[in-house]
Parts: structure tokens; C-alpha cells; sequence
């Protein structure tokens, strides 16, 4: 694995859910490959509560930032925000929003004992609803399918997350969209002797599963992203810009952390990037904050 210490100096230096089984732009800018039109797209869960309460109007604001793509996530309403995929992708569009992906987590969530379920209608896992949810989304022209989180305490669920991998990135393939693996900061930390994201690079081919790195995630763990773009050129087609505090780590608005975006930003040819989408996991203020990153990253990128 890449040092921790090194990254860490270099760059100057929330939880993650419990879980159980029972095509790039062109051009050049500031930061290399990414043309200066290159849309920055969002993260829905970001403004999950918004989301929850008004997804209308929410979607609205979110277009009057300068928003152009989006990317969903599962919420208490159930569907894709209390809709289907077709009438989402139809809502986004009314706003001039373009639908590009959407998260699933690999397995059903774990409850703990004597606690009540959430609130809502069941959650789709891929394990339990792979082809349900690739059919839907896929009907709806969403791009990509990306699993959020997966199973990892154990070997056995990370051997049992790749089996839904390749799954699920075969009917994907078939129905002519992507696949991809969003990361935390634990799949980059050993289990029982390997590191679960390493053993997803290297036993789930290429041309079944990109990934979504999650910049902020990644550099928590003292993971390189340029590192993972020199051994794995072109598999990390989608991004989260994400940016941390540096004494809590906790997610922050994009250039208020220490998250040295501007140079993985230089590296995105390498990447393969074709989508990029802000996150900031429990924001205090959701419209407010993304307002501010989005500002911020166009400044980066511009």
C-alpha cells in the first residue's frame, strides 16, 4: 500500500454505515485534462434532508447554483426520492440537471439489536435487488451504478461483496451502463491480512467495475489518489470532492480543509475523470455550504 506518512507529509497533512450479508471530457485548463466547461455535479446526499422535505424545490436551487449533474442516493421517502427513476430523471431534467449516478449499498444494513429498523420503506441492496435496480436506472439513462459501501469486517464479506461485484457489473454491462465502487477510508485498512480495496482493483476486471474515489476519504486513510491513478490509469472515471478539517477529518465546504484537490485536479486525465460530484457528508447548513463549494471548486478549476 501507498506509505501514509509520506502521503500525509507530502500533502501537508462519517461514519461508515455498519453493514451485513446474511466515457471523459477533452481539453485542457489549469489542471490539465478537464475542459473549463467540465459541469461539476453534486452528491444528493448532501442535502438529504432538503431532499426529504421539498425535492422540488431543492432541485431548483440546486440548478440556480450553477449545478449541472447529480448524483442520488437512498432516502426514507423510498424509490429515488418518493418516484420512480423515470419520473426523478424527468424532475431533474425540468430543472436543466442531468441524472449521471446513483448509490446502492452492496448489502442489506445491519440493525442492531433492539433497535427499530428506519424509518421509510425497505432499502434496495445490490445484493438482494442488482438486477431491479440496474434495469430501473438504466431505463432512466442514468450512467452510472456505484455501490456506495459493502460489507468488509470480515474476508468472507469482502469475498462475498466481489461475487455481487461481478454480478452486478455483468448486468450493468448488459444494459449499457457503468458500474462503480465508492470508497470510505476503512476499505484502504488491512482485514485479516489484505486490504479489501486493493483485492476489488485486482479481482473484479476493469471492464465490469470502475470506482469512485472519494478524494476526502482517500486522504484520510493516507492514501495517494496520483498514486492509484499511475497503477490503475483510466478506472476512476467518477470523483467525490471532498474536503476535511484537519484536526477533526470531518467533512468541510471545498477549500476550507486541507485536502489538496488543485493537485489531484492536475491528475485527472491520468484518472480517466468523466464525472465529478461535491460531497459534504452532515452538513450543518446543506444549501449554504454547497453554494460556497461550488464556488470554490469553480475557482479551482476553472
Amino acid at each position: 500500500m501507498i506509505n501514509r506518512r509520506k502521503f500525509i507529509e507530502n500533502s501537508g497533512a462519517l461514519a461508515l454505515g455498519a453493514l451485513a450479508f446474511g466515457p471523459q471530457a477533452a481539453g485542457k485548463s489549469v489542471f490539465g485534462a478537464v475542459a473549463p466547461s467540465m459541469p461539476i455535479g453534486l452528491q444528493l446526499y448532501t442535502v438529504t434532508k432538503n431532499m426529504e422535505t421539498d425535492p422540488e424545490g431543492t432541485l431548483k436551487r440546486i440548478a440556480e447554483i450553477g449545478y449541472k449533474e447529480l448524483e442520488s442516493a437512498s432516502t426514507k421517502l423510498g424509490g429515488y426520492y418518493g418516484s420512480t427513476a423515470k419520473e426523478f430523471a424527468a424532475k431533474a431534467k425540468g430543472f436543466g440537471l442531468s441524472w449521471k449516478a446513483h448509490h446502492i449499498t452492496g448489502g442489506p444494513s445491519r440493525i442492531t439489536a433492539g433497535a427499530n429498523p428506519p424509518a421509510g420503506p425497505p432499502s434496495k441492496n445490490l445484493r438482494d435487488n442488482y438486477q431491479e435496480v440496474v434495469n430501473a436506472v438504466a431505463e432512466a439513462g442514468v450512467s452510472y451504478l456505484v455501490c456506495s459501501s459493502t460489507p468488509i469486517e470480515t474476508l468472507d464479506e469482502i469475498k462475498q461483496s466481489i461475487e455481487v461485484f461481478n454480478k452486478t457489473g455483468e448486468a450493468c454491462k448488459k444494459a449499457g451502463i457503468g458500474f462503480a465502487f465508492h470508497n470510505h477510508w476503512k476499505e484502504f485498512e488491512r482485514v485479516e491480512g489484505k486490504v479489501p480495496y486493493e483485492m476489488f482493483l485486482s479481482e473484479v476486471s476493469g471492464d465490469l467495475m470502475k470506482f469512485e474515489l472519494d478524494l476526502g476519504w482517500a486522504t484520510k486513510s493516507g492514501t495517494d489518489p496520483l498514486e492509484l491513478f499511475k497503477k490503475h490509469p483510466g478506472r476512476f472515471p467518477l470523483w467525490h470532492v471532498k474536503d476535511l478539517d484537519r484536526v477533526t477529518q470531518k467533512p468541510v465546504e471545498i477549500g476550507a480543509g486541507y485536502v489538496d484537490l488543485k493537485r489531484i485536479f492536475d491528475a485527472a486525465k491520468s484518472a480517466g475523470l468523466e464525472h465529478s460530484f461535491v460531497e459534504q457528508d452532515n452538513a450543518p447548513q446543506p444549501l449554504e455550504n454547497i453554494a460556497n463549494s461550488f464556488k470554490n471548486l469553480s475557482a479551482l478549476i476553472k
